[in-house]
């Protein structure tokens, strides 16, 4: 006797869409309860960054959550650069067209700059905690990334 099994396959677009909602609980759960370091006052920091593949539809997927992350927090189309906390720096430069940039700084000491070259290429920042530094290039063209970084 021979058993048989059927195997679906998820389809690319909920792949994309599980990877947004991963992000975004990732963000979401560091702006509720930052990393804390220890007694010892020794810190250090993490970081994580997704980059689609070269799938469209991942693509499309991780510039509607970051659209969606500022339009609930506010923020404009093309650069947006917001900063809660104390001796944070940010900096972004943009050349081409239709290119859209965030750098979110929650804590103290962080410092991120963002650099985009070429057009319709986006990028998310997220930085949370104290004392991080993350510097990003995008050169080319409809390039698409974040970058969640914590510092304890």
């Amino acid at each position: 006797m021979t058993l048989t099994t059927k195997t679906r396959k998820t389809p690319k677009f909920i792949k994309s869409l599980m990877v947004g909602i991963v992000a975004a609980t990732v963000a979401t759960t560091a702006i509720v309860a930052p990393a804390m370091a220890g007694s010892n006052n020794i810190g250090g920091s993490f970081s994580i960054t997704i980059l689609p593949g070269n799938n469209t539809e991942e693509a499309q997927a991780m510039r509607a959550g970051m659209a969606l992350f500022n339009i609930i927090n506010s923020l404009e189309n093309g650069a947006a650069v917001r900063q809660n906390g104390n001796n944070n720096s940010a900096g972004m430069q943009q050349n081409g067209a239709g290119n859209f940039g965030t750098i979110w700084q929650e804590g103290s000491g962080n410092a991120g700059t963002l650099q985009q070259n070429g057009n319709g290429n986006a990028y998310g920042i997220y930085q949370f905690g104290d004392n991080t530094n993350v510097d990003v290039s995008q050169f080319g063209n409809n390039q698409t990334g974040a970058t969640f970084i914590f510092g304890f």
